[in-house]
């Protein structure tokens, strides 16, 4: 993989008093990524990256079957759900320091931690080809794995004790996969009120798409297939602040002088689904995995009396599906 942890000093969680989010830096993990370099970890991500909910995702490829075209892009969703999640916390701590210089105190370190759980865990439902329009969008899935992991490997308590509550945990499942507002333009979240609904666009941003999760795999999916990748995301996390609309509705912006950077945020994109995400040789070997699935759809999962199709409805069953 493109990541290697490197622990140092880790620090024990004993007794049942919360620890400060600010005193967590003695038990930062780092590891090594091929795009990002070296990105620091709180204790919590790292126990949630050491489940097995989550290890799965070493053996799910990010671009399906693209590596029969572009032999680098064997790439997985464990190493770009890292990188996700270190560029949610780096977003978040970029605009809670702007904000704090001018005496506005927008963002807590209760919501960078948040943050950075959503962007760790918003692949958790990926199975690629095998998901494809059977039940509920990948978002959703992602949703019911990520309260399985915590329930099956009992992380609420150490939650807890960093200080996350249940409303930290909605706020967590709603930013994975955020709702629109009703016709009436009625506030749809209950993790956080509408004063910080700018949270709610860095890691899935409904409004114009532009988030974190495809500053990630921009480059990384670049990286791996020998592409040009123009737009930088260093320089809009340089020039990123929260902006507020003549609604009154708080967004995250950046200066017009980023025009040409934007251009090519979209302009990348462009060329990654016309040169590689729907390339013809791609769609045609993915279109022959999900027959070649359709064939043995009711072969039962091992250690469950479960179909394939029916482990959607099973996170336990779903947990031992990779694909692709």
């Amino acid at each position: 993989g493109a990541t290697e942890s490197v622990r140092e000093n880790q620090r024990s969680m004993q007794g049942t008093e919360a620890v400060g989010i600010n005193e967590m830096e003695a038990g930062l993990d780092v590891f090594n990524d091929s795009v990002h370099g070296h990105m620091e970890f709180h204790p919590l991500l790292v126990k949630i990256i050491d489940t097995p909910q989550f290890q799965r995702l070493r053996y799910i490829k990010q671009l399906g079957g693209a590596y029969f075209v572009y032999p680098g892009a064997t790439h997985s969703r464990f190493e770009h759900s890292l990188g996700v999640a270190y560029l949610a916390g780096e977003l978040a701590q970029a605009l809670k320091t702007k904000h704090d210089e001018e005496g506005e105190n927008l963002i807590d370190e209760k919501d960078i931690l948040c943050v950075q759980i959503a962007g760790l865990c918003h692949d958790l439902g990926e199975c690629n080809i095998f998901t494809i329009k059977i039940r509920s969008t990948h978002e959703q899935i992602s949703i019911e794995m990520f309260d399985h992991l915590v329930e099956e490997n009992g992380l609420k308590p150490v939650m807890q004790l960093y200080g996350l509550s249940d409303g930290d945990l909605i706020f967590i499942k709603e930013m994975i996969y955020p709702k629109p507002r009703d016709k009436h333009g009625n506030w749809p979240h209950e993790g956080r009120g509408e004063d910080k609904s700018f949270l709610y666009e860095i890691v899935a941003n409904k409004i114009n798409g532009v988030d974190v999760d495809k500053f990630d795999y921009f480059a990384r999916d670049c990286h791996h297939l020998g592409m040009q990748n123009n737009f930088d995301y260093r320089r809009f996390l340089k020039f990123a602040r929260v902006c507020e609309a003549e609604d009154g509705k708080k967004h995250i912006c950046t200066r017009d002088k980023e025009v040409f950077n934007m251009y090519d945020f979209f302009y990348t994109r462009y060329c990654l689904h016309r040169r590689a995400y729907q390339h013809r040789v791609n769609k045609a070997i993915e279109i022959m995995i999900k027959d070649a699935l359709l064939k043995v759809k009711d072969i039962k999962i091992h250690g469950f009396e479960k179909t394939l199709l029916e482990s959607i409805d099973d996170m336990a069953a779903y947990t031992k599906l990779t694909g692709q």
